[in-house]
């Protein structure tokens, strides 16, 4: 299955970077997040056009893509599970589901994705959710193996949920490298790992995957600071990018994906990315 797995990370990544816009939002059922999302096929036809090396998408919206005609359209990067938690309010239960917990990798198959990608959650008080998200990647690694399938991981490290707040990104670094390490244990080919606090210490948690580790966005903010946080985290390491809301929620997402596929694969600058952003074309 090493050569299946390979071809498939050879479409995904390209000189071995990577640019993935993650659109696959929806299923956290967190309103917030679909702002710049109401009209998928607008969104997948300029995000198709703006050519970054993959689009992330779930089961439902991957046809959006797939039927596009031509070789040249980005790659599919499919998100197989669902947790609940993005809301504002702390739920009961905390869980994390495979879409399909009896085939969880068959609709990736059909829809010929190049990656599969799961969470692994760590939230404070919550050992049940992080058990579940352990059995789920267990489950998945068997089944990426048995048919060549690239699994993603996301360890997503996260601080205590407060009132009126959805769970917020921890950016601790010995937090974020030691639950990378885990995701690389379970068996990751590639981490979508947080950004440390300190982008200087991002290259601990590339030395702690052994694998490509791709950079997680989170939350919109100002472009230049966008930018200026991805070169800082490239340097450290970095082979590429999973931003969604940084892409979708600007006025101009084929731009944003211009400046960063520039600074992916090209080297360019935080300013060389800012001319691309507001320059002619």
């Amino acid at each position: 299955m090493y050569l299946t797995n390979k071809v498939r990370m050879n479409r995904l990544f390209k000189n071995g970077r990577c640019l993935d816009v993650a659109i696959d939002h929806g299923v956290c059922n967190e309103p917030s997040f679909l702002d710049g999302l109401e009209n998928m096929s607008s969104v997948v036809e300029q995000l198709v056009n703006a050519k970054p090396d993959a689009i992330q998408m779930n089961a439902g919206q991957a046809d959006l893509l797939q039927n596009v005609d031509g070789k040249d359209k980005p790659a599919l990067v499919m998100r197989i599970d669902l947790g609940n938690p993005y809301n504002a309010e702390r739920h009961r239960h905390m869980w994390a589901l495979l879409q399909n917990a009896e085939q969880p990798i068959i609709q990736a198959l059909q829809m010929d994705a190049a990656c599969v990608v799961v969470n692994l959650f760590m939230l404070p008080d919550e050992p049940d959710l992080f058990k579940q998200c352990v059995a789920n990647i267990s489950k998945v690694k068997a089944e990426c193996e048995k048919y060549g399938m690239p699994l993603m991981v996301e360890p997503l490290v996260m601080q205590p949920n407060t009132k009126g707040q959805a769970y917020m990104v921890d950016g601790d670094c010995e937090k974020i490298v030691t639950l990378a390490r885990m995701a690389r244990e379970l068996g990751a080919d590639i981490i979508k790992a947080d950004p440390t606090a300190n982008a200087e210490d991002f290259h601990k948690v590339v030395e702690a995957g052994r694998c490509p580790v791709l950079v997680r966005g989170g939350g919109r903010e100002d472009i230049e600071s966008v930018f200026s946080k991805a070169r800082a985290l490239l340097d450290q390491g970095a082979l590429g990018m999973v931003y969604g809301r940084n892409i979708y929620q600007h006025p101009n997402p084929s731009r944003v994906v211009d400046a960063l596929m520039a600074m992916i694969h090209n080297d360019a600058s935080t300013s060389e990315a800012m001319n691309i952003y507001i320059g002619d074309k």
